[in-house]
């Protein structure tokens, strides 16, 4: 299945826990510090430079070039998203973000908000940055002060597959699979 943000509740509600998908448009990317400052910039009521509702985020540190007017990009693996449980918890209580891409899982709480609020983690395969890459332009960057966890934004042309590992009705591949 393809999805293509700008994505509403209804599109993740639709998808259940081991589905495959591919995304096609507007990615994200941030890091720890990235969300750092998007939740700050979001309490504070100051504009963002990029679009949230509806959106996608990548937990990566993609590696960028710049070529003439504009940027290739080397390299976009997913970097681990347990670490950032409690800013994302908190994005997706203050923002209407609908997917998040990365490597590794994340908490009950975040798993929690995904279902109150209508959102699905999806995870790539690490290791496969080089890979990613392939599918992906850059469009813009913001925040370069924050140097590798700099905010981009890509355009991505069926970036997969990812596998639905937490879905919008609070399932878990990582708790099922911790169960057995």
């Amino acid at each position: 299945m393809e999805l293509c943000p700008p994505l509403t509740e209804e599109d993740v509600r639709k998808l259940k826990v081991g589905d495959v998908v591919y995304v096609s448009g507007e990615v994200v990317a941030v890091r720890d510090r990235t969300l750092a400052r998007i939740l700050e910039f979001v309490r504070a009521g100051r504009m963002l430079p990029v679009r949230l509702n509806g959106g996608v985020i990548f937990h990566c540190g993609p590696l960028v070039r710049k070529v003439g007017e504009g940027w290739e990009v080397v390299a976009a693996g997913p970097t681990t998203s347990w670490r950032m449980n409690e800013t994302t918890t908190k994005l997706l209580e203050m923002s209407e973000i609908r997917a998040i891409i990365g490597k590794g899982g994340m908490d009950a709480a975040v798993k929690e908000a995904m279902r109150k609020h209508g959102a699905v983690y999806l995870a790539m395969t690490g290791g496969c940055g080089a890979l990613a890459a392939e599918f992906l332009r850059a469009k813009e960057v913001h925040w370069s002060d924050l140097a590798a966890e700099a905010l981009w934004i890509f355009h991505a042309e069926k970036l997969g597959p990812l596998l639905v590992a937490i879905d919008a009705h609070g399932n878990s591949l990582y708790e099922r699979r911790r169960s057995r």
